[in-house]
């Protein structure tokens, strides 16, 4: 029997949790949905990452007005991807930054990405006309830009840390709390998605960089905030052992003369025992070991995701 599409069938409703993870810093978590958080300025709000429509992301905002009610000066967005971005018209932000190859991406597939991941995951696609179109980012840097917080709140430094999920990556760090929000890069007890990424830089020097800094918490794109260096290590170790189980796989298959549904199989067969009861597993694996067949084929971009093209790759891979 043919698996219900991506997460199609996903319409149980997810508890929201609001954590304060030091003063004036907060995440939103929600069961394996898209994780949000926001930081304090001295006069103003700097909010990570926007919910996929302005109607998903003003319920947010009312959670965080019971606590601050300063204005959102910037808003940061890990990367591309629809349901990251597209409510950024709720938080009215003065600014809206982003890595300088998130705002090429949204260029070249936004339209492309907004209908694909809205067709993936319609019970995130909230009121979806409300969405006024693409989000664009007004403020973008290549390496690394340092916010100010004043008075006594020290620095918010926003840093890329090479190819990963995607090719514009970026993570927003605390150095006075250890706090790192790392977006789509580490998750947390929950499957990864990489359908748009560089599986062996970010299984490697780009999860080294981010581990080097020694975070204290973390909060990844999806799952449990990881509280303490023993948690905070466990998620990347995750992270990067899903990446690696799914090269191993993907290339054996290619290196004997194996097909894309084999591949697939065989990465399905390591990773479900281990990874299977978590979150988006069933609906992302498909993509993934597409875009990891390319990858190791030479196809060095990941090629644009359609809502046809998803269609297509979901019924070779899990129609059966």
């Amino acid at each position: 029997m043919a698996k219900p599409f991506a997460s199609s069938a996903d319409t149980a409703t997810k508890e929201q949790t609001l954590e304060v993870l030091a003063d004036g810093v907060y995440a939103l978590t929600a069961e394996g949905d898209p994780n949000i958080g926001a930081i304090e300025g001295e006069d103003f709000l700097v909010c990570f990452e926007a919910l996929a429509t302005p109607v998903a992301a003003a319920r947010w905002l009312e959670r965080l007005r019971e606590y601050t009610d300063k204005p959102v000066r910037y808003l940061v967005l890990s990367h591309y991807h629809a349901v990251r971005v597209l409510g950024a018209s709720a938080f009215d932000a003065q600014t809206i930054v982003a890595h300088e190859s998130t705002a090429a991406l949204i260029a070249e597939r936004g339209d492309q990405d907004w209908a694909s991941e809205f067709a993936r995951m319609p019970r995130l696609a909230e009121s979806a006309d409300s969405v006024p179109g693409l989000t664009w980012p007004t403020l973008t840097f290549a390496d690394r830009l340092t916010i100010d917080l004043g008075g006594d709140r020290g620095e918010l430094v926003l840093a890329h840390h090479g190819r990963g999920h995607t090719e514009g990556d970026l993570t927003a760090w605390l150095p006075r709390h250890r706090i790192l929000f790392a977006g789509d890069l580490v998750e947390a007890q929950a499957a990864l998605y990489t359908g748009d990424a560089f599986h062996r830089e970010w299984a490697g020097a780009t999860l080294d960089s981010v581990r080097e800094l020694r975070a204290e918490q973390l909060v990844g794109g999806r799952g449990a905030v990881s509280r303490g260096r023993a948690e905070v290590d466990a998620a990347i170790t995750q992270t990067r052992h899903f990446l690696q189980v799914m090269l191993a796989e993907v290339g054996a298959v290619q290196q004997r003369g194996g097909t894309l549904a084999e591949a697939f199989e065989a990465t399905h067969a390591a990773l479900v025992d281990g990874y299977g009861h978590w979150p988006i597993f069933e609906h992302c694996l498909p993509f993934d070991v597409s875009r990891l067949w390319d990858e190791l084929s030479g196809i060095e971009r990941p090629v644009i995701w359609t809502a046809e093209r998803d269609r297509e790759v979901w019924a070779q891979l899990q129609g059966a």
